[in-house]
């Protein structure tokens, strides 16, 4: 009954914002929403511009008469429509500096959001939108879709368990070399809103690709932070925001971190990489390799974790986040596809009256995304006092 959603009985109803004609990431949520047949795209405002926005609907299969021009017609016209017609919730797939107000809107008409990270332009935009998500009792997932890789949530639980001991080192790094020259300046549309500050924030690199991996990391080991110093820097000439950045984290716990983010790296195309030391072991998995992690222990061999479902050694949550067997690889698609399941069945308890966690969830939720405007915010402010120690203790952070 998995494709019936259980006792909903039907598929969810989902619109997409974003995703229109040029669109990497708008693709991707509609595969990823769809892959295990749960949830139809039904609705859209593909882009900020009207007309480009309809004429993106057939590429979706999206019927006209709900191929909308703005956020505001969609939730408009999707409000008034019966209920067993309307949609159950909206994905946002679109530049930082629009999410806010995109998201605001549909909370407030109680839909349920999946939403782009970082999850808006600065901190206090996010801090109001979590009051609102609160107020509202809506369903509202980030998709760092990192988190949803089945070795990555095996790995969390392990930490958690014990098994290796207490951590005291976190090494992440997500390395990328696309950058490398002024992409922006040739009209390429991914480059063009990610550097360009009144779109992007106050960060470039560590907005884009540092804020997954300092979330790998919480979300592997559930440290909470204390303080952090980050040096960030601009290689490309002229370019506006930063490009490469290391940021120290301290943890509560006395633990030590580092976030490592570039895209200036030539030849590095989405290295995505952790490394966690335990008092009794340590780990470490890459994205690019994401069907396998290895675990060392001192005197003994090291061990090759494989995706396996069936294998005694792989624990529940592992084994849950799977869909193939052994040697079948899986990835992005599948990995983005888990944060939108586990955030389906919170929508189905929502729908049918029943009880959901919103804070400490297995899929990113709107507290991981003001915890990484609050990351954002501190580096930022870090670096330009040339590396100096702030606090970096998130109220909103979940346990």
């Amino acid at each position: 009954m998995e494709t019936m959603n259980g006792q909903l009985n039907r598929k969810l109803r989902m619109a997409l914002v974003g995703g229109g004609q040029g669109s990497f990431i708008g693709r991707v949520h509609s595969i990823a929403a769809c892959l295990d047949n749960r949830a139809e795209l039904v609705a859209g405002a593909l882009s900020s511009n009207p007309e480009k926005a309809k004429a993106s609907a057939p590429a979706y299969d999206i019927k006209p008469d709900r191929a909308y021009g703005s956020i505001e017609e969609l939730v408009e016209k999707e409000s008034a429509l019966p209920e067993d017609q309307r949609i159950d919730f909206i994905s946002i797939a679109t530049p930082n500096f629009t999410h806010f107000p995109i998201a605001k809107t549909a909370v407030e008409a109680g839909f349920n959001v999946i939403c782009d990270k970082p999850m808006t332009f600065d901190l206090k935009q996010a801090e109001e939108l979590k009051s609102l998500v609160e107020k509202s009792g809506v369903v509202f997932a980030v998709s760092h879709n990192y988190t949803g890789y089945p070795l990555v949530r095996m790995a969390r639980e392990m930490i958690l368990n014990g098994e290796f001991g207490e951590i005291q080192a976190v090494r992440s790094n997500y390395i990328q070399g696309w950058l490398r020259s002024r992409l922006e300046q040739e009209d390429q549309k991914q480059a063009a809103w990610r550097t360009d500050p009144a779109k992007s924030g106050a960060a470039g690199a560590f907005g884009d690709i540092a804020t997954h991996a300092y979330n790998l990391g919480r979300y592997m080991t559930g440290l909470l932070p204390a303080e952090i110093s980050c040096n960030l820097k601009i290689f490309a000439p002229g370019r506006q925001l930063d490009d490469y950045g290391h940021a120290v984290i301290r943890f509560q716990n006395g633990a030590l971190g580092t976030v490592t983010a570039s895209q200036i790296s030539h030849g590095r195309e989405n290295d995505l990489f952790i490394e966690v030391d335990g008092t009794k072991g340590a780990l470490s998995w890459r994205q690019e390799e994401p069907n396998q992690m290895i675990v060392r222990r001192n005197g003994q061999p090291h061990s090759i974790y494989t995706r396996d479902p069936n294998a005694p050694f792989m624990n529940e949550t592992g084994a849950a986040a799977c869909r193939l067997p052994a040697g079948h690889p899986e990835a992005f698609f599948e990995a983005f596809a888990n944060i939108y399941r586990s955030a389906f069945d919170a929508m189905i308890n929502r729908i049918t009256g029943q009880p959901f966690e919103p804070k400490n969830t297995i899929y990113p939720n709107v507290y991981d995304g003001v915890e990484g405007m609050f990351f954002i915010q501190q580096s930022v402010a870090s670096s330009q006092e040339n590396g100096a120690w702030l606090p970096f203790e998130c109220d909103s952070a979940r346990s």
